[in-house]
């Protein structure tokens, strides 16, 4: 059993537990609550709740649950509007508790309604994807997805607990695993080269013997980001590093509809679009953009676009990232394998060329 770690803010922290039996831990929560007389309700998507492991659908029989249809577009205003209308079907107050039991899109929309309902009310955050769990649970960044951009809408809102159950991840197909090997990657690329060098040596499975910890790991490097930029306000740096290679992904979900690739895949072009950018701009070498769309095919991850898109269309979409300041958009460069830095003074030339090279027209 791995230790629990604390996300530590400047006004509140809480625990990111690592778990072997969900049920228990569950189990002791919700009879925590109930004896302080705090009701609860359930968020969770179809795909999670088919695979629900028997003994966790059991300890929750008892709490009322919404479950909603997976993919990207259940992040959206019409959901957001079911799973409020559904909190106040419920009559939670402001002591009730929200679990949020999903991976990404779940646990962002699930947030976001906690944040809103009655000005906020505390939330259980229960990742069930790779990706969710090394990144999304954790940080207090929820929100919704606008026709215009990914993410446009959405608050500050942190979670109560944070419960990291590897036993999830069994119901994943391989493709998930695989999209959430993009968000892995990329904490090895932003600072944490000998994570990188691991992964390039042995790519993860989940079979692999070091999962456990290299996910503990990820959330370790969040935690640390997230404590010294709480609410990415810092001018250069910060927690924009997260953001490694998103430009370029989130710019790839809007325009195919959010659809087409999973968040992971899209980060996974992101990384080798952000990593070709790099090289133009002087820090990598070209032997270094290799290894880098290496690592990302190894994970079963697309280095390229699977179709044809409109350049003019994916740059006029990237203006609607959330780095944009003053009209100027901001990209997260490496100035080495394990180095990553934001900037703002990107020619579009380059950031055209990379686009083109990724087979956009």
């Amino acid at each position: 059993m791995l230790a629990s770690l604390q996300v530590i803010l400047s006004d509140k922290k809480y625990p990111v537990h690592f778990i072997g039996e969900p049920a228990s831990a569950f189990g002791e929560l919700l009879i925590e609550l109930k004896n302080a007389g705090q009701k609860c309700a359930l968020v969770t998507d179809e795909a999670m709740a088919a695979a629900m492991p028997a003994a966790v659908r059991a300890v929750f029989s008892s709490v009322p649950q919404l479950v909603l249809p997976p993919g990207e577009k259940t992040k959206s205003l019409e959901s957001l509007g079911r799973v409020l209308d559904f909190l106040a079907a419920q009559r939670l107050d402001r002591g009730g508790i929200l679990w949020v039991l999903g991976g990404g899109v779940i646990g962002d929309l699930g947030g976001f309604a906690a944040a809103s309902y009655l000005r906020g009310i505390e939330f259980v955050q229960v990742p069930t994807t790779l990706l969710a769990m090394v990144d999304s649970s954790i940080g207090g960044k929820t929100g919704i997805n606008l026709a215009a951009g990914k993410n446009l809408v959405g608050a500050f809102h942190h979670p109560r607990t944070v419960f990291i159950a590897t036993e999830f991840l069994r119901t994943l197909p391989p493709r998930e695993f695989a999209a959430g090997m993009g968000e892995v990657i990329k904490y090895g690329l932003l600072g944490d080269a000998a994570l990188f060098s691991q992964l390039e040596k042995s790519p993860l499975t989940l079979a692999s013997a070091e999962l456990p910890s290299i996910i503990r790991r990820c959330c370790e490097m969040k935690a640390a980001i997230v404590r010294a930029d709480e609410r990415e306000t810092a001018k250069a740096g910060g927690r924009a590093l997260l953001n490694l290679g998103h430009t370029f992904a989130h710019a790839i979900e809007q325009v195919t509809g959010y659809g087409t690739y999973l968040h992971g895949e899209a980060v996974g072009v992101g990384l080798v679009a952000a990593a070709r950018l790099s090289q133009k701009l002087g820090y990598l070498a070209l032997a270094e953009v290799a290894r880098v769309e290496k690592i990302v095919a190894a994970h079963a991850l697309p280095v390229r676009l699977r179709e044809a898109l409109a350049v003019s269309v994916l740059l006029e979409s990237m203006q609607h990232d959330k780095k944009v300041r003053a009209g100027q958009l901001r990209f997260v460069v490496l100035k080495q394998l394990g180095e990553a830095a934001t900037q703002a003074d990107v020619p579009i030339a380059l950031v055209e060329a990379v686009w083109r090279e990724l087979g956009a027209a």
